[in-house]
């Protein structure tokens, strides 16, 4: 029963003075935030812009694809446009108006945060992948000064924005044999691959690498670790997969009926067409196949799912992530994984009170199953044990989506013999996103346990930094000993459970029968 609560010196070309980085192809001028001893560099472009001709096409370095005067210096003291967003059907309160979204197509950019105070010339990197159900976010949705400034000079914080929605995951055949599926995972890629160019002129080391992501951040840092099957030699050393949000890997007759509603709402035949149009046509019309997609096909298009996400297609993401995992196709690197106590519920129908309206609602997210599937489903996840159907859909989808993928990462991580840290969130909301406010608001009165901000953002920074979250501690906040999950195969999978009323290891709740039934059903649920 799971517990529920209640530099010294920069590189030499990193000028110290009016906080100017000197990139070779560029300089940038940031802004110091002496609150919290940090010099932030917004905006930078890592890649060309994804306009028109290069829509769903591999991004492009910019080192190579720019019109930059070396000799001027770029302002970078504010904020970039963020990417276009989304909403689903789902989640619009007005139907009756088809909203248009904000954001930007030239949206290729990243912060850098540097401290003022760095401890070494050559620092550990943290790169952030915000989530947002690949639909939303974008690099200040999960700001980095918190952790910066309690790190105490020992690290740099990299947030990044990559292309959303139809913008970045559209993938019917036509895209894939004129341009690429995936752009927006490609574009989390290439990110990586500037700050392995460029980390250095800010001090950091580009050996020291560490990928962070939340919900769909927590899904790419996964997709990042099977990219092309897993790679012997990735551009990041350790992974913190928060809230992996794995939703379904929709299939080709889905991904055609997303291109065809797109063609329909922006009155394009071709891609060619949709390569040509404007972005405020392309914004509107990929909200419009949004609604319609949901309106037309509900039964294959449920609530909770964003519709547009990361797909397979044979290169980039070659299997369901489960079974890279399982087959151990993945990158062999260290990982911290967490999830939190209720992940499912926000994602669930309020509404819904009888089982005859979950196990409909539960068709339309597995379109593709057949009775037994639905039969041993309520075996394993009897009614009796809920005290209502929304706390058993939402258990069910909770498990799908994002419990289960967590104990598939732990198990796969710590099975190739690499240390993997798992931890149990019950504090907070205990909703989707309740580690949020611990580990990355600045604002005190934001957060109702500041003790236990400083012990998150202890173990966190310890890992990113060590490869271990025992190994450093940057407070004097007392912290139990965090084990690794089931490193010597004693079948005792261990997590670390955080409620109000304790702290410390306990057996993980879903190593369970549970999800091993959604992993052996991968074909049916899709992740």
């Amino acid at each position: 029963m799971r517990p529920v609560v209640a530099l010294a010196a920069l590189s030499a070309t990193f000028a110290t003075a009016q906080n100017v980085v000197d990139l070779g192809y560029a300089q940038y001028r940031g802004i110091p935030n002496d609150t919290f001893g940090v010099t932030t560099y917004f905006g930078l472009r890592y890649a060309a812009s994804p306009t028109k001709e290069l829509r769903w096409q591999a991004p492009r370095p910019i080192e190579y694809n720019n019109g930059y005067d070396r000799a001027t210096v770029i302002d970078a003291t504010q904020q970039g446009p963020q990417c276009v967003q989304t909403t689903p059907y789902w989640n619009i309160t007005n139907t009756s108006s088809i909203p248009v979204q904000s954001g930007q197509e030239d949206c290729l950019l990243l912060d850098v945060l540097v401290p003022a105070k760095p401890a070494s010339s050559s620092l550990p990197v943290m790169v952030q992948i915000h989530g947002g159900g690949y639909a939303g976010g974008n690099a200040e949705s999960y700001p980095g000064y918190a952790l910066v400034n309690q790190s105490a000079g020992n690290m740099i914080y990299v947030s990044i924005q990559y292309r959303l929605g139809a913008f970045g995951f559209l993938a019917g055949s036509e895209v894939r044999d004129n341009g690429i599926a995936n752009a927006g995972l490609l574009d989390q890629r290439a990110a990586l691959q500037w700050v392995q160019r460029n980390v250095r002129f800010f001090g950091g080391d580009p050996a020291r690498v560490t990928i962070f992501g939340g919900s769909a951040g927590g899904g790419a840092v996964l997709n990042q670790m099977i990219l092309y099957g897993g790679e012997d030699n990735p551009p990041f050393q350790a992974v913190i997969s928060e809230r992996p949000w794995v939703q379904e890997y929709h299939n080709n007759s889905v991904l055609e009926i997303q291109f065809r509603e797109l063609l329909n709402a922006t009155r394009c035949a071709d891609l060619a067409c949709l390569r040509t149009i404007n972005e405020t046509q392309l914004n509107v019309g990929q909200q419009l196949a949004l609604v319609n997609g949901y309106r037309n096909h509900p039964q294959l298009y449920a609530f909770g799912d964003y519709w547009y996400g990361p797909t397979i297609d044979g290169q980039t993401v070659r299997d369901f992530p489960s079974r890279e995992l399982a087959n151990g196709h993945f990158t062999k690197v260290p990982l911290l994984v967490d999830t939190e106590g209720y992940e499912g519920f926000l994602f669930s129908n309020q509404s819904q009170r009888t089982i005859m309206e979950e196990t409909a609602d539960l068709q339309f997210l597995f379109p593709y199953a057949k009775n037994s599937f639905f039969t041993r489903l309520y075996e394993v996840y009897p009614a009796s044990a809920f005290n209502s159907t929304l706390f058993q859909r939402q258990t069910i989808y909770g498990d799908y989506i994002i419990n289960c993928p967590t104990y598939y990462m732990a198990s796969a991580v710590s099975d190739a013999g690499l240390p993997a840290y798992k931890l149990v969130f019950n504090a907070g909301t205990e909703l989707h996103g309740a580690t949020r406010p611990f580990l990355h608001n600045t604002n005190a009165s934001t957060i109702n346990n500041a003790t236990l901000a400083l012990i998150m953002k202890d173990w966190y920074l310890s890992f990113a930094i060590n490869q271990d979250p025992n190994q450093q501690s940057f407070s004097n906040a007392t912290k139990p000993y965090w084990p690794a999950y089931n490193l010597q195969g004693s079948s005792n999978f261990i997590v670390m459970d955080v409620n109000y009323t304790m702290i410390g290891p306990v057996q993980d709740f879903w190593a369970s029968s549970g999800c091993d039934f959604f992993r052996g059903q991968a074909s049916v649920v899709r992740n």
